[in-house]
């Protein structure tokens, strides 16, 4: 295979995450989440304002985090705060009958109190139609981690509501950029679900793509070009500490750790042609997994971390496949298309997700692996970079909306929608971190 036809092949498959990074815009913009979509029968519920300690001045409104982050899943309606009858903090308060005049099919109240230098925040939940209470718990905290405290009772009200884990606690990874040519200035950010508490992980003049959470979400791995040529990055979000771990001749991209955190599968062609490698990161051992003169790339572990899905053009065309982490043959696994990339497991392993070309233009799927069927999540003309909540319920992407690029989420199953953008540029690379413990 000629050097031609492998970087047209690898520009292809991460067409809009190069060509849209040199942008106008800064680099300290907040992400801006509008939801565009959610379910007809959305519950009813109610986040009653939380009370707080006499005196006390919380620097978060945890009652309007948590009501915000039930609405983004699409799942929920929260009751406005002027159409509240009563403002109850305690459960002795509470009279269930003024929430069923309402129609409400759930209740959520809660105080916020001073703990030493810290806070505690307490909760409680109720199921109105029931007429009982169904849940309650409380939570140490500092100031600064107010708002991740919300985040965590949002998930803890959602998971008791549906049965399935909250999200809200989870983070986003995603590159920006500002300027443009010689000036640019490209960055790694991380945000929290819900798009507050931007940081920037690293920032260099080069592009920067392809970034990777490791299972503990205390990790990020990423392709930067900031020495004018490709290497792989591990990077500690607790310490700043990175790490370089591949920086051969060609190719050197697509990171992904395994489930255990041990390893890194990555994409190189340091002898050639575009393989597949693991590197064990404890002892830096490199095992070539693949080996065909067809350009394998952009690898995913399965949940179990015994398979490793991968894009590859050895039938033709770009295609999604199989292969167990211990080597031997692989196997097709995308059904149908011309076109299919970037595929990624879903938590559970049943299902995977992936870019696909459906009349010239690229959508996001979802394909059950078990029956091989496919759901099409998305409408644009160039989605890209699909990657799965850490509950299996949405799925993160980058589009392209009235010229820029913005990202947008899709329900798996029943849900909400959400499109997400900065003011000032565009973003692109979304990948969803797991649930923060």
């Amino acid at each position: 295979m000629t050097t031609g036809k492998l970087l047209r092949l690898i520009a292809t498959l991460t067409l809009a995450a190069t060509a849209s990074l040199i942008v106008p815009g800064t680099t300290q913009a907040r992400l801006t989440i509008e939801v565009t979509g959610g379910v007809e029968a959305a519950q009813p519920i109610a986040v009653v304002p939380f009370g707080v300690s006499e005196g006390l001045i919380p620097k978060e409104d945890v009652a309007a985090v948590i009501g915000a982050d039930l609405v983004r899943t699409g799942k929920f309606r929260a009751l406005p705060t002027r159409d509240m009858m009563a403002m109850p903090s305690t459960a002795a308060e509470v009279d269930l009958r003024d929430w069923s005049l309402l129609k409400m099919n759930s209740l959520v109240i809660g105080r916020v109190e001073q703990e030493g230098s810290g806070y505690r925040v307490s909760y409680t939940l109720f199921d109105v139609v029931g007429g009982k209470e169904i849940a309650s718990s409380s939570l140490s905290t500092t100031s600064g981690g107010l708002r991740l405290t919300a985040h965590r009772v949002a998930d803890q009200v959602y998971e008791k509501l549906t049965g399935q884990p909250g999200v809200a606690s989870s983070r986003i990874a995603y590159i920006t950029a500002s300027g443009h040519g010689e000036g640019q200035t490209v960055t790694l950010r991380v945000a929290d679900a819900d798009g507050s508490n931007p940081q920037t992980i690293v920032s260099s003049n080069e592009p920067i793509m392809s970034p990777a959470w490791a299972k503990d979400g205390r990790q990020l791995a990423y392709v930067s070009f900031e020495n004018r040529r490709a290497a792989i990055y591990v990077q500690d979000l607790t310490s700043g500490r990175r790490d370089l771990v591949a920086s051969y001749p060609g190719i050197n991209s697509s990171p992904a750790f395994s489930p255990d955190g041990q390893r890194l599968a990555m994409t190189l062609s340091k002898d050639g042609n575009a393989n597949i490698y693991v590197l064990n990161l404890q002892t830096r051992e490199l095992t070539q997994l693949t080996d065909h003169f067809a350009i394998d790339t952009e690898p995913s572990w399965s949940p179990d971390g015994n398979d490793l899905i991968f894009t590859s053009d050895r039938g033709g065309s770009p295609q999604i496949y199989r292969m167990s982490t211990a080597g031997g043959p692989a196997a097709r696994v995308s059904g149908e298309g011309d076109y299919n990339a970037r595929a990624s497991y879903s938590p559970d392993g049943k299902s995977i997700t992936m870019v696909t070309r459906v009349n010239g233009q690229f959508r996001i799927v979802v394909q059950d692996l078990a029956r091989g069927l496919r759901k099409v999540l998305s409408d644009g003309g160039l989605d890209e970079s699909p990657s799965f909540a850490p509950n299996g319920s949405m799925v993160i992407y980058a589009t392209v909306q009235n010229g820029r690029g913005v990202l947008a989420t899709a329900a798996v199953e029943g849900g909400g929608s959400q499109r997400i953008s900065q003011d000032s540029g565009e973003v692109r690379e979304p990948a969803w971190s797991p649930t923060m413990k």
